[in-house]
């Protein structure tokens, strides 16, 4: 039985939205809630673009974006694609002709932006290429970059131009019989992002992709996307996301996962649980947490940690988690392991040991899945 059937407040209703593709990654409908990045190499330089591609597959990145700006950036798409581990989305701004040129590179998703790819004429081309390729398509609607005649209208950015916006260019991919698309309504603003999409989830049954564009720095904009995402995610509305930090692109992929395991829409790696450390705390608990996070990034697998600096909340935590730590006095704590007390351990010996223990348990819970799917 899952928490949600023991817990019925945990749960988050999804809305119901269809489904399409980006490559082999399904997005919409009941899939789980994809994560995005988008690198920020030169696209030129091919070499440097695959290496940051492969970091954030491996920070667990579902789908990268690639920014196309020019030939040259088209160009290297055939070999960027080929080395990917993940489908790549193409964004394209102002020349639709790139937006050609990446799906005939191979790109497994076409990023157009309303406000400045051009004339319906162009998207219809667009279109044919992404029909001709397989490619599907996000309509990226931003308020810094909505069309004139809704400016005109609205006087400033606002939500309902911002859906507008977005309508407009679903009856120009359905005008043309296209129906593998997903929309975004960013905007830098959280409260107008989340209006805009609490409308848009309203208006269209497709698949909605969801970020706080331009949020900031890794810590400011973490905080923000947090809120806004969050949010959003609880209300049930997103199927993929992507959080936009001035950091590295890896980081990205992390945030995005943590606010997802936050609220138990994705599980992947370690969740540590660990205080915020105080007086009683019988070892230094942020500099363990800290060595921990670091040692413990090779692991996938979904499982828990918590790391208490004493026995106020310790046991308590421990309940909850698949290994922890609680500091008790003399130099050394306890062990618990599925929620249980099972050995004392000194605190010199603690990071060690417990990577130890998380490996174990790790390969466990692998171990297991792996009967169970074969069963299946």
């Amino acid at each position: 039985m899952t928490l949600n059937h023991i817990r019925p407040w945990r749960n988050i209703y999804r809305r119901k939205s269809r489904q399409i593709h980006v490559g082999n990654v399904p997005v919409g409908g009941d899939a789980p809630i994809s994560v995005q990045t988008m690198t920020n190499t030169l696209t030129h330089d091919a070499k440097a673009t695959i290496e940051q591609i492969q970091a954030c597959a491996e920070a667990g990145a579902d789908i990268v974006r690639v920014s196309c700006p020019d030939e040259a950036s088209t160009a290297a798409m055939h070999e960027i694609v080929k080395e990917s581990p993940v489908p790549l989305v193409a964004d394209i701004h102002f020349h639709y002709k790139r937006a050609i040129e990446a799906a005939e590179a191979g790109a497994s998703c076409l990023r157009i932006n309303p406000g400045n790819i051009g004339s319906a004429d162009r998207v219809a081309e667009v279109i044919k290429a992404a029909k001709d390729y397989g490619c599907s398509i996000r309509i990226g609607v931003n308020a810094g970059s909505l069309e004139k005649h809704l400016l005109d209208k609205y006087a400033e950015p606002c939500p309902e131009a911002m859906i507008e916006s977005g309508m407009e260019h679903i009856r120009i991919l359905e005008d043309n019989d296209f129906q593998e698309y997903k929309i975004s309504v960013k905007a830098s603003d959280v409260f107008l992002s989340a209006a805009a999409y609490q409308g848009l989830a309203e208006a269209t049954d497709a698949p909605i992709h969801l970020g706080i564009t331009e949020a900031g720095g890794l810590t400011s904009g973490t905080i923000k996307s947090a809120i806004g995402l969050g949010n959003l995610l609880w209300m049930g509305i997103g199927d993929t996301l992507r959080v936009s930090l001035s950091a590295d692109p890896v980081e990205e992929v992390k945030v995005g996962y943590e606010i997802l395991k936050s609220l138990g829409l994705r599980h992947r790696g370690v969740n540590i649980i660990s205080c915020p450390s105080c007086a009683r705390q019988g070892f230094d608990v942020i500099k363990t947490v800290e060595v921990l996070e670091k040692r413990l990034e090779h692991i996938k697998t979904p499982m828990s940690l918590s790391i208490i600096g004493c026995v106020v909340n310790g046991p308590g935590e421990a309940l909850m988690t698949d290994v922890g730590f609680t500091g008790g006095g003399a130099g050394s704590g306890m062990v618990y392991m599925a929620g249980k007390q099972d050995h004392k351990l000194d605190n010199e010996k603690m990071v060690d040991h417990i990577v130890g223990l998380v490996e174990l348990r790790a390969a466990e819970i692998d171990a297991q899945d792996a009967v169970d799917t074969a069963a299946e």
